[in-house]
């Protein structure tokens, strides 16, 4: 029987002990140290640096853009949601309201990312905001309590948390930032994203096919609930909970007096509203009460309802598609929040 003697082996072990030690150490020290000065660096110009105040971000995605946006004290109101509310342009708001608007609209997210964005705006003005414009689609509708988001979407940049934010620094993706982030902050003549974040996406969808595509245009005519069953009553839900709505009931009873908050319900095309006596159509009515309920919370509060049956949604040249409205729709929406925000303020 082989005997190991166990000093030999303890001084023979000792080298790789020490080894692995001086390692996870030098590892420890390069990940503080990264941590570090990506906080000093500020990748996406949160202001929680104090040592570079240059403002605006390069030009990306608002997932991060919005982050530098949403604290610019240049802007009094705001405009939030998703590409069905995208196309409402903060300039042609303020040249008839007045208001300094900026287009904090984020593509595929719902009232989860929408209620942080709103969080966001609210905890950096100086000053109580003069108007909050919310997109509410029916992605407010869930009855998932978590509000679940099927996007990535950075909440530890938006969060009120600073250790949440230093451990989102932890990411390859603030690594890649980092450089240009730096070459942006040193260049004279680098671009800057544009600061009221506004995205006109038609040359996108034209670009793509979407006015003269026959395949793609045919699928405005598709009727999903053209086999929907009818009741001839509401198949109880009427006792649905809408999470997402109580969460902005909330947020509504916390605004300043003097903020008004316009609620605006998005359309989409004529084959995309549910057919009356629907399952559907029940659920699109509860959600719908549950919105107008907000204005027994905020005293400023209007709600602008697109989501109808009205001539509009039946010209197929105003649509790309079921959900995405085009130019001339949008205009007319703005009109009516304008008009929104002269009847509540």
């Amino acid at each position: 029987m082989l005997l190991i003697n166990s000093s030999i082996f303890t001084s023979e072990m000792a080298p790789w002990r020490q080894f692995s030690m001086t390692l996870m150490g030098a590892a420890a020290v390069l990940m503080t140290g990264f941590v570090a000065f990506s906080y000093v660096i500020d990748p996406y110009d949160t202001g929680r640096s104090p040592l570079f105040t240059k403002p605006g971000v390069r030009p990306q995605g608002p997932r991060t853009a919005n982050a530098s946006r949403g604290r610019d004290q240049s802007f009094n109101a705001m405009i939030v949601g998703n590409s069905h509310i995208q196309l409402i342009a903060p300039e042609r708001l303020k040249a008839v309201t007045g208001l300094d608007f900026v287009q904090l609209a984020t593509p595929a997210t719902g009232p989860k990312e929408h209620l942080t964005l709103i969080d966001w705006f609210l905890r950096h003005r100086r000053e109580a905001p003069k108007a909050l414009v919310v997109g509410i689609d029916d992605f407010w509708c869930t009855s998932d309590p978590k509000l679940s988001n099927d996007k990535p979407f950075p909440f530890w940049l938006y969060s009120a948390h600073l250790l949440e934010y230093v451990e989102g620094l932890v990411r390859f993706d603030v690594l890649e930032e980092l450089s240009k982030r730096i070459g942006y902050l040193f260049s004279t003549a680098a671009e800057q994203a544009r600061p009221d974040g506004y995205w006109d996406y038609e040359p996108e969808y034209i670009k793509l096919g979407y006015t003269t595509d026959p395949a793609i245009r045919q699928r405005l005519e598709q009727k999903p609930y053209a086999n929907a069953v009818r009741y001839d009553h509401d198949p109880k839900l009427s006792e649905r909970q809408f999470p997402a709505v109580a969460k902005l009931r909330d947020l509504a009873t916390k605004l300043p007096e003097e903020t008004a908050l316009v609620l605006v319900m998005p359309p989409v095309y004529r084959n995309a509203l549910p057919s009356h006596g629907t399952e559907q159509a029940f659920l699109l009515s509860a959600c719908k009460a549950a919105v107008m309920e907000v204005q027994e919370d905020h005293g400023r509060t209007a709600v602008v309802d697109w989501l109808v049956d009205r001539p509009e949604i039946h010209v197929r040249d105003l649509f790309f598609d079921a959900s995405h409205y085009r130019q001339p729709i949008a205009k007319a929406i703005e009109a009516d929040i304008a008009e929104a925000l002269r009847q509540v303020r």
